[in-house]
């Protein structure tokens, strides 16, 4: 997601951000969801980043409209779901805070990591809320930053994670987002709203070396890593430490990493 209302993308489109998004899935990223979808739906998916989630929701709905503000953050979308066979996706360049589309249109709106990174997410929910169908279902999930734990423990990751926060909020977004999600949508006028947690844990090989490694390069070269250097927040010292850092959690055989989710499903 590519917020442009207020807000700047903190993470950016570098490979490493663009590798670690396309783990996510729609059995690992919107479980909550899943059991409400069903085959004669049609569903707004907001920031659709590389498309590995929405084509997992285009196959058990009728049609998806994938969203993204800037038509660069679409073309990984398109060409997954091109490799995929999934041809029920429709994409398109739309701000969460204007969306395109008249009111009750959709019978399911979806935003995974999106609300993080806006500087008003409750007008956001309002909107999603406006296109919505009656009786229609609006569902996001949000990281909730402070929530972070690993083990070991380690100094410089601990820097990551300060250093991330700084800058997410300086872009006027909201790391801690999970926590808020419920209050942001009762304050967007939400009233029958299902709010539950989840979480992803990297504790194996596999999944430490490819969270590990998409950190210790998204540190050093993602559009984080510039606009720590340019704010003078951090220097190349600092960045390097903490990519070291991070590939030594991911080689430590006892390595392990939770991050927990806030998630809401509301009804429109």
């Amino acid at each position: 997601m590519t917020p442009v209302s207020g807000a700047r993308y903190t993470h950016g489109h570098h490979e490493s951000v663009l590798r670690g998004h396309r783990r996510r899935t729609a059995e690992n990223s919107a479980a909550y969801l899943l059991p409400w979808l069903r085959p004669d739906q049609r569903l707004l998916d907001v920031g659709c980043g590389p498309g590995t989630l929405t084509v997992g929701l285009a196959g058990r709905v009728d049609h998806v409209h994938a969203v993204e503000p800037t038509p660069a953050a679409l073309a990984s979308a398109r060409e997954h779901a091109r490799r995929c066979g999934q041809h029920n996706i429709t994409f398109a360049t739309a701000d969460v805070h204007a969306l395109p589309f008249a009111d009750d249109t959709f019978a399911v709106v979806h935003a995974h990591q999106v609300l993080q990174h806006l500087a008003d997410p409750v007008a956001a929910l309002a909107e999603m809320r406006r296109v919505c169908s009656p009786g229609g279902l609006v569902a996001v999930r949000d990281s909730d930053y402070a929530t972070f734990t690993w083990y070991p423990a380690d100094p410089a990751l601990d820097d990551w994670l300060r250093l991330y926060c700084a800058a997410a909020r300086a872009n006027r977004g909201e790391p801690d987002a999970g926590r808020r999600l419920l209050a942001w949508a009762h304050a967007a006028g939400f009233v029958d709203v299902t709010a539950s947690t989840d979480s992803w844990c990297f504790a194996t090989p596999d999944d430490r070396a490819a969270w590990g490694g998409m950190w210790a390069d998204r540190i050093l070269q993602s559009a984080l890593a510039d606009q720590l250097l340019a704010d003078g927040t951090a220097d190349h010292a600092t960045l390097q430490a903490i990519s070291a850092a991070w590939r030594r959690w991911a080689a430590h055989p006892d390595g392990w990493l939770a991050v927990l989710h806030g998630q809401l499903l509301c009804r429109a």
